[in-house]
C-alpha cells in the first residue's frame, strides 16, 4: 500500500517538475513590439516613443530589413532585435532606443492605502 502511494507521489512530483521546466521560461512584460517586412512597418503593439519609431522606420526602410524589434521589462528594460539583422545595424537600433524613457519608475496610484 505504501509502495503505491510513494510511486504516485514520485510520478506527480516528476510531472510537476516537468511542467515547471517547460512553462517557467517566464519572459518579462512586453513594452512594445514592431514587425517590419521589406523595410515597411507591417504591425506593432504597445506604446512606442514617437521619435524612436520615426528614426527606426527610416533606418529599416533605408536597409530594406525584415525583422522584429521588441522591448521587454524584466527588472531592467531589454531590447531584442531579430537574429537576421547584422550586428552593426542592431547596434545602431540600440543607440536610437531611449532606455531612460522606459526605465523611469512609474508610481501606481490605482491602489489606495488607507
Amino acid at each position: 500500500m505504501t509502495d503505491t502511494i510513494f510511486k504516485i507521489l514520485f510520478v506527480l512530483l516528476g510531472l510537476f517538475v516537468a511542467y515547471k521546466l517547460i512553462f517557467s521560461g517566464k519572459k518579462g512584460l512586453t513594452l512594445f513590439e514592431m514587425h517590419f517586412k521589406d523595410g515597411r512597418l507591417t504591425s506593432h503593439k504597445g506604446k512606442i516613443q514617437d521619435k524612436f519609431e520615426r528614426e527606426c522606420r527610416a533606418l529599416v526602410k533605408a536597409e530594406k530589413l525584415t525583422c522584429t524589434i521588441r522591448a521587454e521589462r524584466q527588472g531592467s528594460v531589454r531590447l531584442h532585435v531579430s537574429a537576421n539583422v547584422s550586428e552593426p545595424l542592431t547596434q545602431r537600433i540600440r543607440n536610437l532606443f531611449p532606455f531612460e524613457y522606459y526605465e523611469k519608475v512609474k508610481i501606481d496610484n490605482s491602489r489606495q492605502t488607507g
